[in-house]
C-alpha cells in the first residue's frame, strides 16, 4: 500500500477499538472514491450500508423463529432519519416505529401502512392521531389525556382507532421501578376496564395491546416486566379485550468495542486521573461524569455501556429463557401457550454496523496548554447523543504523503463558535499530524449518533446521508445513493 492510500485507527496503543466491518475499511482504503464522494456532497458525510441493516433485521426474525413465536419489529426510526433505511426496513420484512407526525407521514408515504407502522410519540397532537386513525395505525397511548384526545379525533372522524397501552411502574425485588412514560401496572386494568368499550368514556377506542417501558439495560426487569404483562394481557382478555401483542419497545442493548479489556483499563485509568487531579485523558479534565468531591470520587461513567457481553441476540434470549416461577414455564412458553405476538422496536441495534461519519480536517493548531486541536468541517450536533462522550477510536485517512509532525496527540474540534465543541472529549494519540484535506472516519454512528441532535445552528447545512448499496462489485461513485433524493410515494 502506497503511503499517500494509508489509513489507521487511533490510539494505537491504550485505545477503545472499535468493531468495524469490511465494507467501511473498503471506503477507508478508496481514495479516488472516497474524495470524489467528499467532493460532491461536502463535509460531513453519513455513509449508511443496507445489507448490513438487512443482516441485522435477518438476525432478529430468525431468533423469534426459534422460538416459534408470533412477532413483529419495528425499526424505532428516531434513531435515525434517513428515509432509504424505512425502505429497506419494509424491503426487510419488519415495520418502523414512529415518534412524530413526519415520521409517520414520510414512512406511509414510503410504503407503510397500518400493518407495519407503530405511532408511539412522547407528545400526540390531534394532527397526528387523525393521520394514524385514518391509515389504521396502532396508537400507543401514554396517559388519560391521550385517551380523552384519541376518542375526540375518532369521534370527530367516524372512525375506530386501534390503540395499545403504555405500562410502567413494574415492582423488581421490592422496588418500584420509575418511569415518566405510561400508565403504573397497579392502575392500568382497571382504568381500562372501567373506561374503555362500548357505551363507555372511550367507546372508539380498541384496545389491541400492551407496550412496556423500562429506563436501563437489565434483562432480568425485562423479563418481570414481560412477565406482568403477559398476566395483564390475559385479565383484560377475560375482561373481553381482545388483547393480541406485548411490546418490549427498544434498548436492546449492542456491543461497540472489540476488547473489554480496554474497556475496564479505560474505565480504570478515568478514575484514578480525575481521583488524582491528574487528567490528561480528555480534554480540560473533562470526568465525563466523575467528579472529585471531599476527596473522594463521587458519580459515575456517564455514557453508553459501549462493552456488552450480552447484546442483542443474546440479550433477548436471556429475556425469552427467562422461567417463571409459578408456572415452572420459559416467558417464550408463556407467550405461545397465551397466543400473544411478541413486538420489539429496536433503533440503535438493528443499525449495528450500519454507518460511518466522515469528516474533512480544515486546520491544525496548538491552543494555549499547548494541545493539539485538528478542526473539522462538522459540528458537535452531527455527532452527539445522550452520552457524555461517544468512547470509540476513529481513523485517521491522510490524502497526503507528507507531515509536520510525527507522534501527536489530538482533540478533534468543530464548527461552533462554542468553547465546548470538541468532538471527542477523549485525546486521540495519531502517529502524524493529519494533513489539510486529510479525512476522520468514525464509525458505527447510524444510531442515535448522526442527526439525532443535528441542527442548522450558524445556518449549516445539514449533513448529507448517503445510502450505500453494497453490491459485490468493486466500489464505485455510483453505489452511493443521496437520501434527499429518494422519492416520496
Amino acid at each position: 500500500m502506497k503511503e499517500k492510500n494509508k489509513y489507521y485507527k487511533g490510539n494505537q496503543k491504550k485505545g477503545l477499538t472499535p468493531i468495524t466491518s469490511h465494507w467501511m475499511h473498503e471506503i477507508f482504503n478508496d481514495q479516488e472514491v472516497l474524495r470524489g464522494v467528499m467532493e460532491k456532497y461536502g463535509s460531513p458525510i453519513n455513509v449508511h450500508h443496507l445489507p448490513t441493516f438487512n443482516d441485522n433485521c435477518a438476525r432478529y426474525k430468525d431468533l423469534f423463529k426459534s422460538y416459534d413465536l408470533k412477532y413483529q419489529i419495528f425499526y424505532a426510526r428516531k434513531a435515525n432519519k434517513s428515509k432509504g433505511l424505512v425502505k429497506q426496513a419494509f424491503r426487510s420484512g419488519i415495520g418502523v416505529d414512529t415518534a412524530s407526525f413526519k415520521e409517520l407521514e414520510q414512512s406511509l408515504a414510503l410504503g407503510g401502512n397500518g400493518k407495519n407502522l407503530v405511532l408511539t410519540s412522547a407528545i400526540k397532537t390531534e394532527e397526528q392521531i387523525a393521520l394514524a386513525i385514518n391509515n389504521e395505525v396502532p396508537i400507543i397511548l401514554d396517559n388519560e389525556d391521550e385517551c380523552v384526545l384519541t376518542e375526540q379525533v375518532a369521534k370527530k372522524m367516524g372512525l375506530r382507532a386501534k390503540v395499545g397501552f403504555r405500562i410502567s411502574g413494574f415492582e423488581v425485588k421490592g422496588e418500584k421501578l420509575y418511569s415518566r412514560f405510561g400508565f403504573d401496572i397497579d392502575q392500568v386494568t382497571n382504568f381500562i376496564a372501567s373506561y374503555v368499550g362500548d357505551t363507555k368514556t372511550f367507546e372508539n377506542l380498541d384496545v389491541t395491546g400492551l407496550h412496556f417501558h423500562l429506563d436501563g439495560y437489565s434483562t432480568y426487569q425485562r423479563s418481570i416486566a414481560l412477565l406482568t404483562c403477559i398476566k395483564i394481557g390475559n385479565d383484560l382478555k377475560r375482561k373481553g379485550f381482545p388483547v393480541t401483542f406485548i411490546d418490549m419497545g427498544g434498548g436492546i442493548l449492542m456491543n461497540y468495542l472489540e476488547d473489554e479489556r480496554q474497556w475496564i483499563d479505560f474505565n480504570d485509568s478515568l478514575q484514578k486521573a480525575v481521583t488524582t487531579g491528574n487528567n490528561t485523558i480528555t480534554f480540560n479534565d473533562n470526568g465525563l461524569g466523575y467528579r472529585l468531591e471531599d476527596g473522594k470520587l463521587r458519580g459515575k461513567l456517564n455514557t453508553y455501556p459501549y462493552f456488552n457481553k450480552v447484546n442483542k441476540n443474546s440479550f433477548l434470549k436471556e429475556v425469552l429463557d427467562y422461567v417463571d416461577a409459578d408456572s415452572g414455564l420459559s416467558l417464550a412458553a408463556l407467550l405461545r401457550k397465551n397466543h400473544f405476538e411478541i413486538r420489539i422496536e429496536p433503533g440503535r441495534s438493528l443499525l449495528d454496523q450500519v454507518g460511518v461519519t466522515i469528516a474533512k480536517v480544515v486546520y491544525r493548531k496548538q491552543d494555549a496548554k499547548k494541545q493539539w486541536l485538528v478542526g473539522l468541517e462538522m459540528n458537535m450536533s452531527q455527532m452527539m447523543s445522550s452520552s457524555a462522550d461517544f468512547l470509540l477510536d476513529p481513523y485517521i485517512i491522510h490524502t497526503s504523503e507528507t507531515s509536520d509532525k510525527e507522534n501527536v496527540d489530538v482533540f478533534f474540534t468543530g464548527a461552533y463558535c462554542l468553547e465546548r465543541d470538541v468532538l471527542l472529549k477523549r485525546k486521540i494519540s495519531l502517529s502524524r499530524l493529519p494533513a489539510i484535506g486529510d479525512y476522520v472516519a468514525f464509525v458505527n454512528t447510524a444510531g442515535y449518533m448522526m442527526h439525532f441532535f443535528e441542527t442548522e445552528a450558524h445556518l449549516f447545512d445539514l449533513s448529507t446521508n448517503l445510502m450505500h448499496t453494497g453490491t459485490d462489485e468493486k466500489l464505485s461513485f455510483f453505489q452511493f445513493i443521496d437520501d434527499n433524493k429518494i422519492v416520496l410515494e
